[in-house]
């Protein structure tokens, strides 16, 4: 499941997750404070998430470092997903180890320990429970969808045995409009690759109405009337994007807008850059 709604809100499911963990934790901390008169490990728990956000997206910059050259301005905008959570979570572990390292520091461990343990926890224990209560589907959806004009295909028809990236978007969707220019450049470039724009529940005068205004050239747009493929992938919101190897399997999803950076990411998952 990419997204979680919450009344008229539709959010990723991995910031939800993260929400609830920090929660945890920080309901650990306060606890042990209160009832246990423990150092109160909150504010450690703050610097730790601090230095994991900051060292996860730098470590996903310099990885992704000839993108964010070509629009250095990007790199503040992490609405792109660009982080990478193994330097995130070496760089919080390193920080909290950095400063209990001190002898004085001593009695801050223990209750340190068991926030980031009551964090993790809880990610663990909601994760497993949407994994079970959602199963993510394994092979393209088999449905048939229209093109602009008017003729019946199938995603696996248009992929032909390639890779296949699917944009699910609309026109009244700021972040769709945003991230259009940069799936239109990857589609000129990536022959490799297959690319489809999925409209969700507009009609084709909507959807040619925006393409012709916004002079986007893109091959392969279809209307998904009734949203199919955002059900089959677990996602209410928009944008979304899916990415299928050769063989039809879902390697990734991308949920908001996609940078030149995140995009070039994805697309390493499902084919080597030529």
């Amino acid at each position: 499941m990419l997204s979680l709604q919450i009344g008229p809100l539709a959010l990723p499911t991995g910031l939800v997750l993260l929400i609830v963990s920090l929660c945890a934790a920080y309901v650990a901390a306060w606890s042990l404070r209160r009832y246990r008169q423990l150092p109160d490990a909150g504010p450690l728990v703050s610097d730790m998430l601090i230095a994991g956000l900051l060292a996860a997206r730098l470590a996903f910059v310099l990885r992704w470092h000839e993108q964010y050259l070509a629009a250095p301005w990007s790199i503040l905008n992490i609405r792109d997903g660009g982080f990478m959570a193994p330097a995130g979570i070496a760089a919080a572990l390193a920080i909290a180890a950095w400063r209990c390292r001190r002898p004085a520091m001593a009695a801050m461990r223990r209750p340190l320990a068991i926030s980031v343990a009551s964090g993790a926890l809880a990610w663990g224990v909601l994760s497993a429970g949407i994994s079970l209560a959602y199963d993510k589907p394994a092979a393209l959806p088999a449905v048939v969808m229209p093109a602009l004009d008017g003729a019946p295909v199938t995603l696996a028809a248009l992929a032909g045995g390639k890779p296949l990236v699917v944009n699910l978007w609309a026109s009244w969707c700021p972040p769709c409009r945003r991230e259009m220019p940069v799936l239109a450049a990857a589609q000129q470039a990536r022959a490799d690759i297959v690319f489809v724009y999925a409209n969700q529940r507009e009609g084709v005068a909507a959807a040619s109405a925006f393409l012709a205004r916004s002079g986007a050239a893109l091959r392969n747009v279809l209307l998904d009337s009734e949203a199919v493929l955002g059900k089959a992938a677990g996602s209410s919101a928009l944008p979304t994007t899916l990415f299928y190897d050769a063989q039809g399997r879902l390697v990734d999803t991308h949920l908001g807008e996609l940078s030149d950076a995140s995009l070039a990411s994805k697309l390493r998952k499902i084919a080597p850059a030529p």
